[in-house]
């Protein structure tokens, strides 16, 4: 029987938000990442989309005893999608793979109602940032679909869960790809 692994294309790219074991970088192919929102949550989100050619990078991690039930908990506005042969990765052993995103027709581009967080964004940009380095950060950017959408500026009051304090290093990494790409900040009220 094969391990049950998912893939993390987002925040759980970030292994400082979880402690599942075995993380590992991998690739997904046949899916874009995208920022959405859904009426489920009051911001918008990554989710990843099926796309044929698209493919992105992000971690593989092992769900032991197939005990799905907290990480289906911390991504609860996604569906877990079973997509084993679509992942490269470096295990020797069979796994069993799932990503989670949103079902088409159930999310939309995000609006300044439902703006991306920066505090959010910091967490999945770091982990990135920790695993592929900077030319695997700017890979995410490259890689990720919706960046004309608000992007609510909370670093001072942090509205994400998960979120993490950045390096000097790490915020001026994001905030320079930011005005790279022309996005619009819009201020935490």
């Amino acid at each position: 029987m094969a391990d049950p692994y998912f893939f993390g294309y987002g925040s759980l790219v970030n292994t400082s938000t979880h402690d599942f074991p075995d993380p590992r970088p991998a690739v997904l192919s046949g899916w874009k990442r995208a920022w959405r929102h859904t009426d489920l949550r009051p911001v918008a989100f990554l989710t990843a989309i099926p796309v044929e050619g698209a493919e992105i990078e992000g971690m593989i991690a092992h769900v032991p005893n197939d005990d799905w039930a907290a990480l289906d908990e911390r991504e609860w506005a996604y569906d877990r999608v079973g997509v084993t042969s679509s992942v490269t990765h470096t295990l020797t052993e069979d796994a069993d793979i799932a990503v989670y995103a949103v079902p088409e027709g159930r999310h939309r581009v995000p609006s300044r109602n439902y703006p991306i967080l920066l505090s959010y964004l910091d967490v999945v940009v770091q982990g990135y940032l920790r695993v592929f380095g900077p030319d695997g950060a700017d890979r995410f950017f490259a890689t990720t679909e919706g960046w004309d959408s608000p992007i609510l500026n909370d670093r001072a009051e942090p509205r994400y869960p998960r979120h993490r304090v950045l390096t000097e290093q790490e915020q001026g990494f994001v905030d320079d790809r930011l005005a790279r790409l022309g996005a619009s900040l819009v201020k935490s009220t």
